[in-house]
């Protein structure tokens, strides 16, 4: 935390650790949200977020990050402190925001299911009572595996940067070939947010049972990982058609996986390389 963010962190008071990032998640949420707090949830999010706020008695008020780029718009925020109801102020909302900067493309430890929250002592103290009474302890093998990722010296994990950033750019290639829309490229996740070819006609979800049917390749449809909440008479209606338009790819696989599926979607593409049957 001092090399990469500058922070000072006490590792006996101000840390909690916990069964990997989605459980540090929920145990910080559990902590401090009580009953009718309501949480700003940028949109599109992982899904469990919203979940977890919603199980710890919050209510998600979910503002949309702007397509294709997924931008911020502060006007958007402002206005969701204020939308909701009259009793609504600054000072009973929670922002919680996942920042996955300096990521690295990960250390290939996810899956490990060890993760941290870090925050000041009196925070982290209550985040840990929440975590004995959920998992109780992160494992303890990979709790010592991890202590040895994180000595190996950083040329390794310029590599292994350099690799993701190779199987990004191999994807990103594939997906634009036959037609798909990329105009972001993810700077430190192991996913593509892909939207569908302007000429495909299916929804996301009916993209991937085409997908798997006709080709063997499995993603996930973009929609699950929106949450915007209907209109309201002070929330005015919106063109969210977007929202079951894309397609979420994994690259954090090994290059003959990759090449395979590139393989069988060149498979139903037609003369000029673009999907044929979607």
């Amino acid at each position: 935390m001092k090399e990469m963010h500058g922070l000072d962190v006490d590792p006996l008071t101000d840390i909690a650790i916990c069964s990997g990032q989605t459980e540090a998640f929920a145990a910080a949420v559990f902590a401090l949200i009580d009953p009718g707090d309501e949480v700003i949830l940028f949109d599109p999010s992982y899904e469990t977020y919203g979940g977890c706020i919603t199980m710890a008695g919050g209510i998600p008020v979910c503002v949309d990050l702007d397509p294709p780029h997924w931008t911020s718009d502060p006007n958007k925020a402002y206005e969701a402190f204020y939308c909701q109801n009259k009793s609504y102020n600054i000072e009973q909302v929670l922002v919680c925001i996942i920042n996955y900067h300096r990521k690295l493309y990960g250390i290939k430890t996810a899956g490990w299911r060890v993760g941290w929250a870090i925050a000041s002592a009196c925070i982290a103290s209550t985040i840990r009572n929440i975590h004995t009474r959920i998992t109780d302890c992160a494992p303890a093998p990979f709790q010592e595996a991890v202590v040895t990722a994180l000595r190996i010296p950083p040329e390794y994990f310029e590599l292994l940067r350099s690799d993701y950033e190779s199987k990004r750019d191999f994807i990103i290639k594939m997906l634009a070939g036959v037609g798909f829309r990329i105009q972001f490229k993810p700077q430190g996740s192991v996913f593509v947010f892909a939207e569908l070819p302007e000429s495909c006609l299916l929804s996301d979800v009916e993209f991937i049972k085409e997908s798997i049917k006709q080709a063997g390749v499995v993603a996930v449809p973009g929609c699950r990982f929106f949450h915007t909440m209907p209109p309201s008479d002070k929330r005015p209606p919106a063109d969210l058609s977007y929202q079951q338009r894309y397609i979420r790819f994994a690259f954090c696989k090994s290059d003959a996986t990759l090449a395979a599926a590139a393989q069988k979607i060149a498979g139903f593409s037609d003369a000029r390389g673009r999907l044929k049957l979607f």
